[in-house]
Protein backbone atom coordinates (compact mmCIF):
# COMPACT_ATOMS: atom_id res chain seq x y z
CA UNK A 1 0.00 0.00 0.00
CA UNK A 2 1.43 3.29 -1.07
CA UNK A 3 2.47 5.35 1.81
CA UNK A 4 0.11 8.12 2.81
CA UNK A 5 0.31 12.14 3.36
CA UNK A 6 -0.27 12.66 7.17
CA UNK A 7 -3.64 12.69 8.36
CA UNK A 8 -5.75 15.97 9.06
CA UNK A 9 -8.43 14.22 10.15
CA UNK A 10 -9.96 11.10 11.67
CA UNK A 11 -11.85 8.57 9.57
CA UNK A 12 -14.69 9.15 6.99
CA UNK A 13 -17.36 7.68 8.55
CA UNK A 14 -20.23 6.61 5.44
CA UNK A 15 -23.50 6.52 6.62
CA UNK A 16 -23.68 8.65 9.45
CA UNK A 17 -27.22 9.92 9.08
CA UNK A 18 -28.11 6.25 9.85
CA UNK A 19 -28.74 4.81 13.30
CA UNK A 20 -25.31 3.89 14.58
CA UNK A 21 -23.84 7.07 12.71
CA UNK A 22 -25.83 9.25 14.71
CA UNK A 23 -25.01 7.67 17.91
CA UNK A 24 -21.18 8.00 17.23
CA UNK A 25 -22.07 11.90 16.17
CA UNK A 26 -23.97 11.98 19.60
CA UNK A 27 -20.31 10.57 21.66
CA UNK A 28 -18.17 13.03 19.42
CA UNK A 29 -20.23 15.93 20.41
CA UNK A 30 -20.46 14.74 24.22
CA UNK A 31 -16.53 14.17 24.09
CA UNK A 32 -16.99 10.90 24.41
CA UNK A 33 -15.64 9.76 21.31
CA UNK A 34 -12.49 7.32 22.18
CA UNK A 35 -9.93 9.82 19.90
CA UNK A 36 -9.28 13.69 19.23
CA UNK A 37 -9.00 13.47 15.60
CA UNK A 38 -12.19 14.85 13.89
CA UNK A 39 -14.32 12.65 11.68
CA UNK A 40 -15.41 13.33 8.62
CA UNK A 41 -19.40 12.35 8.78
CA UNK A 42 -21.22 11.47 5.43
CA UNK A 43 -24.48 11.32 4.53
CA UNK A 44 -26.45 11.68 1.18
CA UNK A 45 -27.82 15.00 1.74
CA UNK A 46 -27.97 17.52 3.93
CA UNK A 47 -25.38 19.29 5.81
CA UNK A 48 -23.16 16.52 6.46
CA UNK A 49 -19.10 16.96 5.84
CA UNK A 50 -18.89 14.90 3.38
CA UNK A 51 -22.31 14.81 0.74
CA UNK A 52 -22.10 11.74 -1.43
CA UNK A 53 -24.84 9.72 -3.08
CA UNK A 54 -22.60 6.40 -3.28
CA UNK A 55 -22.52 4.88 -6.60
CA UNK A 56 -24.29 7.25 -8.57
CA UNK A 57 -21.69 9.84 -8.70
CA UNK A 58 -17.89 10.18 -8.32
CA UNK A 59 -16.56 11.43 -4.45
CA UNK A 60 -16.78 15.34 -4.02
CA UNK A 61 -13.51 16.21 -3.03
CA UNK A 62 -12.89 15.99 0.75
CA UNK A 63 -11.63 19.13 2.67
CA UNK A 64 -9.24 17.03 4.79
CA UNK A 65 -7.66 13.72 4.19
CA UNK A 66 -9.02 10.96 6.39
CA UNK A 67 -6.74 8.69 8.40
CA UNK A 68 -9.25 5.61 6.61
CA UNK A 69 -12.81 5.04 6.06
CA UNK A 70 -15.94 3.55 8.40
CA UNK A 71 -18.21 2.30 6.33
CA UNK A 72 -21.76 2.27 8.15
CA UNK A 73 -23.54 2.71 5.19
CA UNK A 74 -26.14 0.06 3.95
CA UNK A 75 -29.53 -1.93 4.66
CA UNK A 76 -30.54 -3.92 6.54
CA UNK A 77 -34.45 -5.31 5.11
CA UNK A 78 -35.55 -5.44 1.82
CA UNK A 79 -35.22 -7.68 -1.73
CA UNK A 80 -32.53 -9.81 -2.68
CA UNK A 81 -32.03 -6.59 -4.56
CA UNK A 82 -32.69 -3.89 -2.22
CA UNK A 83 -29.95 -5.91 -0.11
CA UNK A 84 -27.66 -6.19 -2.87
CA UNK A 85 -26.80 -2.67 -2.86
CA UNK A 86 -24.51 -3.38 0.81
CA UNK A 87 -21.72 -5.27 -1.71
CA UNK A 88 -22.06 -2.09 -4.17
CA UNK A 89 -21.19 0.80 -1.54
CA UNK A 90 -18.56 -1.72 -0.09
CA UNK A 91 -16.80 -1.52 -3.23
CA UNK A 92 -17.44 1.99 -3.68
CA UNK A 93 -15.53 2.74 -0.69
CA UNK A 94 -12.80 0.57 -1.35
CA UNK A 95 -12.30 2.31 -4.41
CA UNK A 96 -12.32 5.34 -3.04
CA UNK A 97 -9.76 4.74 -0.30
CA UNK A 98 -7.58 2.82 -3.01
CA UNK A 99 -7.98 5.53 -5.67
CA UNK A 100 -7.20 8.37 -3.04
CA UNK A 101 -4.75 6.86 -0.52
CA UNK A 102 -7.36 7.46 1.99
CA UNK A 103 -6.04 4.90 4.81
CA UNK A 104 -7.61 1.25 5.31
CA UNK A 105 -11.41 0.74 5.47
CA UNK A 106 -13.80 -0.39 7.88
CA UNK A 107 -16.67 -2.87 6.74
CA UNK A 108 -19.57 -3.84 8.80
CA UNK A 109 -20.67 -7.58 8.31
CA UNK A 110 -22.87 -9.22 10.58
CA UNK A 111 -22.74 -12.54 12.67
CA UNK A 112 -26.09 -13.28 10.21
CA UNK A 113 -23.30 -14.84 7.83
CA UNK A 114 -22.81 -18.02 10.01
CA UNK A 115 -26.89 -18.65 10.22
CA UNK A 116 -28.26 -21.28 12.81
CA UNK A 117 -24.80 -23.78 12.19
CA UNK A 118 -23.70 -25.31 15.07
CA UNK A 119 -20.51 -23.53 16.99
CA UNK A 120 -18.11 -22.03 17.93
CA UNK A 121 -18.38 -20.14 15.35
CA UNK A 122 -14.70 -18.36 14.66
CA UNK A 123 -13.27 -16.12 11.63
CA UNK A 124 -12.57 -19.71 9.95
CA UNK A 125 -15.98 -21.16 10.65
CA UNK A 126 -17.78 -20.85 6.63
CA UNK A 127 -20.72 -18.47 6.26
CA UNK A 128 -23.69 -19.96 6.36
CA UNK A 129 -26.52 -17.44 6.31
CA UNK A 130 -30.25 -18.30 7.34
CA UNK A 131 -31.59 -14.54 6.25
CA UNK A 132 -31.87 -12.70 2.94
CA UNK A 133 -29.53 -10.01 5.13
CA UNK A 134 -27.34 -12.44 6.02
CA UNK A 135 -26.36 -13.69 2.48
CA UNK A 136 -26.15 -10.26 1.68
CA UNK A 137 -23.60 -9.82 4.31
CA UNK A 138 -21.74 -12.82 3.15
CA UNK A 139 -21.74 -11.52 -0.51
CA UNK A 140 -20.09 -7.67 0.82
CA UNK A 141 -17.24 -9.99 2.27
CA UNK A 142 -16.64 -11.92 -0.56
CA UNK A 143 -16.12 -8.44 -2.45
CA UNK A 144 -13.91 -7.63 0.43
CA UNK A 145 -11.80 -10.58 0.05
CA UNK A 146 -10.82 -10.02 -3.34
CA UNK A 147 -10.15 -6.11 -3.35
CA UNK A 148 -6.64 -5.01 -2.93
CA UNK A 149 -6.75 -2.64 -1.01
CA UNK A 150 -6.30 -3.16 3.04
CA UNK A 151 -9.34 -3.83 5.09
CA UNK A 152 -11.53 -5.00 7.80
CA UNK A 153 -14.51 -6.75 7.83
CA UNK A 154 -16.10 -6.52 11.09
CA UNK A 155 -18.83 -9.66 12.30
CA UNK A 156 -20.49 -7.69 14.42
CA UNK A 157 -23.03 -9.07 17.34
CA UNK A 158 -25.57 -6.85 18.90
CA UNK A 159 -25.08 -2.82 19.27
CA UNK A 160 -26.90 -2.17 22.40
CA UNK A 161 -29.27 1.24 21.84
CA UNK A 162 -29.41 -0.04 18.29
CA UNK A 163 -30.56 -3.67 17.99
CA UNK A 164 -33.99 -4.89 17.59
CA UNK A 165 -34.63 -5.53 21.87
CA UNK A 166 -33.39 -2.25 23.58
CA UNK A 167 -35.11 -0.57 20.41
CA UNK A 168 -38.46 -2.01 21.15
CA UNK A 169 -37.99 -1.44 24.66
CA UNK A 170 -37.71 2.47 24.01
CA UNK A 171 -41.62 1.88 23.97
CA UNK A 172 -42.46 -1.32 25.87
CA UNK A 173 -43.08 -3.65 27.08
CA UNK A 174 -41.28 -5.90 25.72
CA UNK A 175 -42.43 -9.54 24.57
CA UNK A 176 -39.54 -12.03 25.72
CA UNK A 177 -39.82 -15.30 24.03
CA UNK A 178 -38.15 -18.12 26.69
CA UNK A 179 -38.09 -21.74 25.78
CA UNK A 180 -40.71 -23.71 27.13
CA UNK A 181 -38.16 -24.96 30.04
CA UNK A 182 -38.40 -21.39 30.62
CA UNK A 183 -34.53 -21.11 29.22
CA UNK A 184 -34.29 -16.74 28.37
CA UNK A 185 -32.14 -16.39 25.36
CA UNK A 186 -28.53 -15.33 25.24
CA UNK A 187 -26.95 -12.86 23.22
CA UNK A 188 -23.51 -11.10 22.28
CA UNK A 189 -23.79 -7.80 22.32
CA UNK A 190 -21.08 -4.32 22.34
CA UNK A 191 -22.04 -0.73 23.15
CA UNK A 192 -21.81 1.91 20.68
CA UNK A 193 -18.19 3.71 22.45
CA UNK A 194 -16.61 0.02 22.35
CA UNK A 195 -17.21 -0.43 18.82
CA UNK A 196 -15.75 3.09 18.16
CA UNK A 197 -13.07 2.10 19.93
CA UNK A 198 -12.48 -1.58 18.00
CA UNK A 199 -13.15 0.17 14.69
CA UNK A 200 -10.24 3.08 15.57
CA UNK A 201 -8.13 0.32 16.73
CA UNK A 202 -8.53 -1.74 13.67
CA UNK A 203 -7.81 1.46 11.20
CA UNK A 204 -4.51 1.86 13.56
CA UNK A 205 -3.08 -1.46 13.44
CA UNK A 206 -4.09 -1.71 9.80
CA UNK A 207 -2.11 1.51 9.10
CA UNK A 208 0.68 0.01 11.17
CA UNK A 209 1.14 -3.08 9.32
CA UNK A 210 0.16 -1.83 5.84
CA UNK A 211 -2.04 -4.98 5.63
CA UNK A 212 -5.77 -6.06 6.23
CA UNK A 213 -7.82 -7.54 8.79
CA UNK A 214 -9.82 -9.80 7.46
CA UNK A 215 -12.73 -10.80 8.39
CA UNK A 216 -13.37 -10.01 12.61
CA UNK A 217 -16.09 -11.03 15.10
CA UNK A 218 -16.59 -8.02 17.13
CA UNK A 219 -18.54 -8.32 20.50
CA UNK A 220 -17.77 -7.21 24.12
CA UNK A 221 -17.03 -10.35 25.93
CA UNK A 222 -19.30 -12.80 27.47
CA UNK A 223 -22.94 -13.47 26.36
CA UNK A 224 -25.81 -11.26 28.25
CA UNK A 225 -29.55 -12.79 29.24
CA UNK A 226 -32.03 -10.69 27.37
CA UNK A 227 -34.02 -10.24 30.58
CA UNK A 228 -30.41 -8.89 32.08
CA UNK A 229 -30.44 -6.46 30.00
CA UNK A 230 -33.71 -5.39 30.31
CA UNK A 231 -33.64 -4.72 33.95
CA UNK A 232 -30.36 -2.63 33.52
CA UNK A 233 -32.29 -0.58 31.16
CA UNK A 234 -34.99 0.20 33.68
CA UNK A 235 -37.29 -1.39 31.04
CA UNK A 236 -40.77 -3.64 31.34
CA UNK A 237 -41.15 -6.68 29.93
CA UNK A 238 -43.56 -9.78 29.31
CA UNK A 239 -42.42 -13.32 29.29
CA UNK A 240 -44.06 -15.56 26.52
CA UNK A 241 -43.38 -19.23 25.67
CA UNK A 242 -42.13 -20.10 22.09
CA UNK A 243 -39.38 -21.09 19.86
CA UNK A 244 -36.40 -19.08 20.86
CA UNK A 245 -33.72 -20.59 18.30
CA UNK A 246 -30.34 -20.34 19.37
CA UNK A 247 -30.63 -20.50 23.11
CA UNK A 248 -26.84 -18.49 22.72
CA UNK A 249 -24.61 -17.05 20.35
CA UNK A 250 -21.48 -19.07 20.18
CA UNK A 251 -19.00 -15.95 18.50
CA UNK A 252 -15.67 -17.11 19.16
CA UNK A 253 -13.59 -13.97 19.60
CA UNK A 254 -10.09 -15.10 20.09
CA UNK A 255 -8.77 -13.07 17.17
CA UNK A 256 -10.39 -9.80 18.77
CA UNK A 257 -8.89 -10.55 22.28
CA UNK A 258 -5.36 -11.33 20.80
CA UNK A 259 -5.86 -7.83 18.73
CA UNK A 260 -7.23 -5.26 21.24
CA UNK A 261 -8.23 -7.49 24.64
CA UNK A 262 -11.69 -6.03 25.46
CA UNK A 263 -12.13 -6.24 29.66
CA UNK A 264 -14.82 -8.37 30.44
CA UNK A 265 -16.26 -5.18 32.32
CA UNK A 266 -17.49 -3.87 28.53
CA UNK A 267 -19.85 -6.53 28.21
CA UNK A 268 -22.21 -6.60 31.05
CA UNK A 269 -25.59 -5.12 31.00
CA UNK A 270 -24.84 -2.53 33.07
CA UNK A 271 -22.04 -0.73 30.63
CA UNK A 272 -23.51 -1.61 27.59
CA UNK A 273 -26.69 -0.09 28.82
CA UNK A 274 -24.93 3.33 30.15
CA UNK A 275 -22.95 3.06 26.89
CA UNK A 276 -26.10 3.20 24.80
CA UNK A 277 -27.55 6.05 27.15
CA UNK A 278 -24.42 7.88 26.83
CA UNK A 279 -25.16 7.96 22.58
CA UNK A 280 -28.51 9.13 22.60
CA UNK A 281 -30.48 5.77 23.81
CA UNK A 282 -33.16 5.79 26.54
CA UNK A 283 -36.40 4.74 27.22
CA UNK A 284 -39.38 6.72 25.97
CA UNK A 285 -41.11 8.82 28.84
Amino acid sequence: MPEHPTPTAGPLVLGASGHIGQMFQTLWAKGLWPDDALPLWHARGGTADVVWDIGSAPCPPLDARPNGLIVLAGKTSGTAADLAVNSQIAAAALDLARDRQLGPVILCSSVAVYGNQDGPWSEQTPPAPASPYGQAKACMEHVAANHPHPNAVLRIANVAGADALTQNARHGPVSLTHGADGTIPKRMYIGPQTLAQVMLRALDHMTNTTTGLGPLNVAAPGSTRMDDLLAAAGAAWRLTPGEIGLADVPLCLNKMQGLFDLPPQTGTPATLIAQARAAGWDIAT
